[in-house]
């Protein structure tokens, strides 16, 4: 959704007055194009399948009418049998739909909760036990507690699995079968995925009756472009460039990405003594301080998050104004993951990676999968010819992964969201 373009013809007048009075608080007036094509399907009861990524406001697409839906059944849940299930692949994305069912449920007696590892399943189980309408839940902690006997699947009557592709990326297609055996045959289903490959598709086909198909795909006016550069530097050199880049004042919210956990966390104390306030989420930080931290993000109390790759996975915050690559990835499409997490919902966003010597045939991977060179910035005070004249030898040809496309002017396209006008 968007605030912009009040005057739009296209509104949310098929939702109820107590979700259109929540969306309005939370200062939405127009639905994005897959909300426009998700909301009527879903509220005719119809199976869906949704292809498009994180950030083209696809949580919207399903909570919205999966609220007015429930909000016109009568009848409370029965202590731990939710109405509805939503399956998500991480801790951080499972929280993030929760805090959107809060929003947009706010005007309605409509109770929810969000299970995931890592944390003490005590709450949850009290929860549970109070009886849910909707419950979000990561494979591996839903599964333990069905083993346990605290969750019942039996009357589950919307059933929504969301980012599929990154299911199978982490291996839970076998836990999302074993789920499936549990729900009642009459249901409805909705799918979402960015990509389609072979095991995800035969998945679908397991799951969907008679699907409607939404795709936000390439070519189409939904498309995210984001403004690139990459800096020459020497490796002593990082950190400096760093504050420097954030001494402008246009870079009000910054995702930071290291390869290892320990550089993570010696950047924010550098940042730190230069009175930057940042902070860490990484595998070895407790799940209450990840959400915790990424909360504080998302809220603007924090400016600068330092991540790994595997911590920001699901991370969806609207209004990150900067990505910067400190530590250029080993995988190429990694890169393209990373950049997306800016210019979302038709925000304009700039990612900017720092390159050494070292990580020149890094470098060269990416290009090949973009299909251009990124574009040199050398207007800073640290930049290195050493580095930018490597000929460090290439790393083998990857195969790229298909997320992201071919875009002119050292810029990537990454399919879904709104078109954003060209940042100068």
């Amino acid at each position: 959704m968007t605030s912009t373009n009040p005057h739009q013809h296209c509104t949310f007048g098929a939702l109820i007055p107590e979700i259109r009075k929540a969306v309005a608080e939370e200062g939405y007036t127009v639905p994005t194009p897959i909300q426009e094509k998700c909301i009527p399907r879903v509220l005719e009861g119809r199976d869906l399948m949704g292809i498009a990524q994180t950030g083209t406001g696809k949580t919207a697409a399903f909570a919205l009418p999966i609220l007015q839906l429930l909000s016109g059944r009568p009848g409370r849940p029965a202590p731990g049998s939710p109405r509805v299930l939503v399956l998500a692949p991480t801790r951080e994305l499972a929280a993030q739909i929760g805090e959107s069912f809060g929003a947009y449920g706010r005007h309605l007696r409509l109770s929810r909760a969000v299970i995931f590892g890592g944390v003490n399943q005590g709450p949850q189980v009290l929860a549970l036990q109070r009886g849910i309408d909707i419950l979000v839940a990561t494979p591996g902690r839903l599964l333990d507690l069905v083993g346990q006997g605290h969750v019942h699947l039996d009357r589950v009557e919307i059933f929504v699995l969301d980012e599929a592709d990154r299911m199978l990326d982490m291996g839970f297609i076998p836990d999302v079968r074993r789920v499936l055996v549990l729900l009642p045959r009459r249901r409805q289903t909705l799918f979402f995925s960015a990509t389609m490959p072979a095991e995800v598709t035969e998945l679908a086909a397991e799951m969907v009756r008679d699907p409607v198909t939404v795709r936000i795909s390439p070519g189409r006016p939904a498309v995210e472009l984001v403004a690139q550069k990459v800096y020459f530097v020497e490796k002593s050199d990082k950190d400096a460039l760093l504050v420097s880049l954030l001494s402008d004042d246009a870079v009000t919210k910054v995702l930071v990405f290291t390869r290892m956990k320990h550089t993570a966390n010696k950047l924010v104390k550098k940042l730190a003594s230069h009175g930057i306030e940042g902070a860490a989420i990484h595998g070895n930080k407790s799940q209450s301080m990840r959400t915790r931290t990424l909360d504080d993000f998302r809220q603007g109390r924090l400016r600068v998050l330092v991540a790994t790759d595997l911590a920001a996975r699901g991370l969806d915050v609207v209004d990150i104004s900067h990505v910067v690559n400190y530590d250029l990835p080993v995988e190429p499409e990694t890169y393209v993951h990373r950049i997306g997490r800016t210019a979302r919902a038709g925000a304009e966003g700039d990612a900017l990676s720092f390159c050494t010597a070292e990580e020149r045939s890094l470098l060269r991977d990416i290009e090949r999968i973009l299909g251009e060179p990124v574009p040199v910035e050398t207007d800073h005070p640290f930049h290195s010819e050493e580095a930018s004249r490597s000929n460090a030898p290439a790393a083998p040809a990857r195969r790229a992964s298909g997320r992201g496309g071919r875009s002119p002017r050292g810029r990537i396209t990454v399919h879904g969201g709104r078109s954003p006008s060209t940042r100068r």
